[in-house]
């Protein structure tokens, strides 16, 4: 089809497992990537302890071969926690955010995602310096930094999120924005196509059922077009603000537990693709 979009299915899509306990797919890399490629996906996404899992018995360059075997890129690798603290937990952060900054270099991946599962306490001015001074580590591996907000992260408001990011002004660091969490934390999409483009690293879809205290079900989210978000309004949105990147679709619900890898890459793309045709 004309124009058509580049979708990438990232980790908890196709990992066939739920986010909680180890973070292990039991899908190998091989079959991941063959069957992201023959469902039509141009790349997928690395969460850290699955990466950690799949080097123990393969290199970064095995990783990238494997890929590249299956004309897919590494959309993102994902998860820095804890980079803005003043604390015992910096440490173990920054252990984490130097070898995903290597993995991301080697793997070519277009950014690193970061953000907070906590709710932890910070003010402004040294949000603003942390992330400056991650997003300048990160440009020592030519890598952008994608802040991903949500409603347990450190600041979840947009307008404090857009304060960080545009107090940081770096050229190598912005936003993430996932339809589920504009909706849960009630964003609108005009706030939406209000984000300057050059701060949008990466847009993520999905759908769900709405709920009127959280604004959608939490942790069971639907393909697009399964649920009654305003996918198609969404879309419009991210791209009014400049965005012209690539398109990453996030869903995962404790009823895929058993579906086979292909249905997972499958179903993803076939109902994410209607969206972007004219």
């Amino acid at each position: 089809m004309p124009n058509a979009p580049q979708l990438m299915n990232l980790f908890w899509s196709s990992s066939g497992i739920y986010p909680v306990g180890t973070g292990i797919s039991p899908f190998d890399l091989e079959a991941r990537a063959k069957s992201a490629a023959k469902a039509g996906f141009g790349g997928l996404s690395f969460w850290h302890t699955d990466l950690e899992h799949v080097l123990a018995t393969r290199s970064l360059a095995e990783v990238k071969a494997v890929l590249d075997d299956n004309g897919l890129t590494t959309f993102e690798v994902e998860f820095i926690e804890d980079w803005f603290v003043d604390d015992e937990r910096m440490a173990a952060s920054d252990k984490r955010k130097w070898w995903l900054l290597e993995a991301s270099q080697a793997l070519g991946a277009h950014h690193v995602k970061i953000g907070d599962f906590k709710n932890t306490p910070v003010e402004m001015p040294r949000l603003i310096d942390a992330f400056a001074s991650l997003c300048a580590d990160a440009r020592k591996y030519d890598a952008q930094i994608g802040f991903e907000f949500m409603a347990s992260a450190m600041v979840h408001r947009l307008e404090d999120c857009r304060a960080m990011v545009e107090g940081a002004d770096a050229p190598n660091g912005g936003l993430i924005v996932d339809i589920a969490h504009t909706n849960a934390l009630g964003i609108s999409n005009e706030a939406v196509a209000a984000i300057p483009g050059r701060y949008m690293i990466s847009v993520e879809l999905g759908d769900n059922l709405k709920r009127d205290t959280l604004g959608y079900e939490p942790g069971q989210r639907r393909y697009c077009g399964e649920g009654e978000l305003d996918v198609a309004g969404f879309i419009a949105a991210a791209k009014a603000s400049g965005y012209m990147g690539a398109w990453a679709v996030e869903v995962f619900n404790t009823a895929h537990a058993d579906w086979p890898l292909e249905t997972l890459d499958q179903q993803a793309f076939e109902t994410t693709l209607p969206f972007f045709r004219d």
